[in-house]
């Protein structure tokens, strides 16, 4: 793996302030998920690891905005100061952060206003991500499949392509999209089913209560921790919904650039490790998420590191 300090070097960022605002947001992106962030410092071209460790910070710190209180209301405020932050940094090229800055949001900022100027597709996607966003501090929970689409189209696809536009390829874009699509929804049903408990304690749930009907549950059932029906009946189905849907994404692998595909891959695979685990769990989601498979995410990430070597000789 190449060296932090190295990756920087390949990527052309060489101002020291920019090097520190890139580190900042690769201890952000560590903490939250190292699995996917040792994928990337593995599998990426080194150029191109500073821009998804920045979109990526960008996102999720947009998304703890939005998560910061139950009823919304400072949440949003807190956004649409920073949404104005945001779209003065990308003017200005990230400098200075403007009224109500600070440190950690400045050194975001300047680290995203540095990536967009070197990726202007990404410019667009973000634009698109700002007014998406709020749509993640609404929602309370799904009647029906079409509303838990309906999210994923508000949402979930807007906050993936922050990532996901930085991989896509030359041409076809509107068929890389879609290909995005499919795969994200697999992935947001996943996280609605792990989080099932935390979610439940927030008073929201991401699976649909047309789902919940199926297996003889409620939602108050479900909130008042005394489910009357077959939970773990429940998991076997979103669970399948989600293997099919991660089954029907893996031509995703083959429309990306050549150099991008290892991630890709593994990206995909890492999902599913996710899907065992929770699946072992069955009716233990209500008291928690399922452990995260570690050995086997390392496993498919070592697998994918050694192929790399083995097509690129001295990397």
């Amino acid at each position: 793996m190449t060296t932090w300090r190295h990756t920087l070097d390949r990527a052309g960022i060489a101002d020291p302030a920019l090097r520190e605002a890139y580190t900042a947001q690769r201890r952000l992106v560590t903490r939250f998920d190292r699995a996917t962030f040792t994928g990337v410092r593995l599998l990426l071209p080194a150029g191109l690891v500073p821009d998804v460790v920045a979109a990526t910070a960008f996102m999720h710190h947009t998304d703890n905005l939005l998560d910061q209180d139950a009823d919304g209301g400072a949440a949003r405020a807190a956004y649409t100061a920073w949404e104005r932050r945001v779209r003065a940094a990308l003017t200005d090229g990230g400098d200075g952060g403007g009224a109500g800055g600070d440190g950690d949001g400045d050194r975001l900022l300047r680290a995203l206003a540095h990536t967009v100027a070197r990726r202007p597709e990404l410019g667009d996607v973000v634009a698109e991500y700002l007014v998406a966003a709020p749509a993640d501090a609404g929602w309370r929970g799904f009647a029906a499949e079409a509303d838990f689409q309906a999210y994923v189209d508000a949402y979930s696809l807007p906050a993936f392509l922050l990532v996901a536009r930085l991989l896509a390829p030359a041409t076809g874009y509107d068929g890389y999209r879609a290909a995005c699509r499919t795969f994200v929804e697999a992935a947001q049903r996943l996280d609605f089913l792990e989080d099932v408990a935390e979610d439940l304690r927030a008073g929201r749930l991401g699976i649909p209560e047309d789902a919940l009907a199926r297996h003889g549950l409620t939602r108050d059932g479900l909130e008042r921790g005394a489910p009357a029906g077959d939970f773990a009946g429940l998991v076997r189905e979103v669970a399948a919904t989600t293997r099919h849907g991660l089954a029907d994404a893996r031509p995703l692998i083959d429309l990306v650039p050549a150099p991008h595909r290892p991630m890709t891959r593994a990206l995909i695979a890492l999902q599913g490790h996710r899907l065992r685990a929770a699946e072992r769990a069955g009716a233990a989601l209500l008291q928690g998420p399922a452990r995260r498979p570690v050995a086997a995410a390392l496993g498919t990430l070592a697998g994918a590191y050694a192929s790399t070597l083995r097509r690129s000789p001295g990397v």
